[in-house]
């Protein structure tokens, strides 16, 4: 696969990735070499890595717990006492290998401890491969409510290794893959389609073109001002379900990728009412969703926290609740504002 160049930094793939990042921990004369991890990662990542790491350099290892639950700042307070016991300094280099919590906690590490020292990406989750490593956003949860603390900080390039895939469940690639239907609904409808029509689909041939399109739209808009909140569709809603179930004592939590894809059938109810978006295109969202993801009950008692959850979007401006909605595939409007009775009717559309 053809490297793909961000605003400061490449996206390599495969084996030229591995020759690419010896090249430059040789050329960066790096102090010492931190690599973040957790359980996870560490037992069934982590050798691979090694085997194909190209360098004398010390390296020290960092383990955090697994899970979202893990992504706040207590874990952020003891991976920097972690660095600053094994003598850490502004030369030092931080790897990520993980998925999307460990590159956006670790990317808001590197980007925070001694005011800032370079990191590397290397996603091993269809999620993170497709979206969190990539964009330069890093950052933790405050209690349930999603990534509310952190910074825009650009990695030295990111590693795109698909064989990462082997060693996760068929549940988190489909949390990956909700990322790439995101993606087709707003710019590449092929590739919502290959992922409807096709169960037994290789997903790791649409990685590629995923990373495309978000760096294509993050170089137009790095900082989310504008064109980026695109980024954001199947979100608004999708992270309100998340951090409702993340919170509650009698719902299994979802993945990220579950809740998103949650968010894009209720925001493409709200693109038909608000939008006149096709309303045969409703059904076939909900009908692709539910076919990959089942289905998740809501009850009716859950939609006030959820909305409720939803005013800390980070794309709300004076307290109103801003959502991306489709007029069409591949044609998109920002900044909607939508009342909560029809949120209401959204969520009540999915359950239906």
């Amino acid at each position: 696969m053809k490297s793909i160049q961000a605003a400061t930094y490449p996206v390599h793939f495969e084996e030229k990735a591995y020759n690419e990042l010896a090249s430059i921990i040789k050329n960066r004369a790096y102090s010492s070499i931190f690599i973040l991890v957790d359980e996870n990662t560490f037992e069934h990542c982590y050798p691979r890595f090694m085997q194909l790491l190209q360098t004398d350099k010390p390296i020290e290892i960092i383990q955090i717990d697994a899970g979202e639950i893990y992504k706040n700042m207590e874990t952020c307070i003891g991976v920097w006492n972690a660095m600053t016991e094994l003598g850490a300094d502004r030369r030092s280099l931080l790897i990520t290998l993980g998925g999307g919590v460990i590159t956006d906690l670790g990317g808001f590490v590197a980007s925070t401890f001694k005011r800032g020292i370079e990191f590397i990406n290397i996603p091993t989750t269809l999620l993170s491969m497709v979206d969190a490593s990539v964009g330069g956003k890093t950052g933790v949860d405050l209690g349930v409510l999603k990534n509310q603390i952190g910074v825009f900080a650009n990695p030295e390039m990111i590693v795109i290794d698909p064989e990462y895939l082997h060693t996760v469940t068929p549940r988190e690639i489909r949390s990956g893959t909700a990322e790439i239907i995101k993606y087709g609904m707003t710019h590449d409808i092929r590739l919502f389609n290959e992922i409807k029509d096709n169960p037994n689909l290789n997903i790791v041939d649409l990685i590629h073109r995923s990373i495309e399109i978000k760096n294509e739209v993050v170089l137009e808009d790095p900082k989310e001002k504008s064109i980026r909140k695109v980024l954001n569709w199947g979100h608004t809603i999708g992270h309100g379900v998340e951090s409702y179930f993340l919170d509650s004592e009698t719902k299994e939590n979802l993945t990220h990728g579950e809740a998103i894809a949650i968010g894009m059938v209720c925001e493409a109810y709200l693109s038909s009412k608000v939008l006149n978006f096709p309303e045969e295109y409703i059904h076939e969202i909900k009908s692709a969703i539910i076919t990959i993801y089942g289905k998740t009950t809501i009850e009716e008692s859950d939609v006030d926290d959820i909305i409720g959850l939803m005013k800390h979007d980070k794309k709300n401006v004076g307290g109103e609740i801003n959502f991306v909605l489709l007029e069409n595939y591949e044609n998109f409007k920002i900044d909607c504002k939508v009342p909560n009775d029809l949120i209401k009717e959204s969520l009540q559309f999915y359950n239906s």
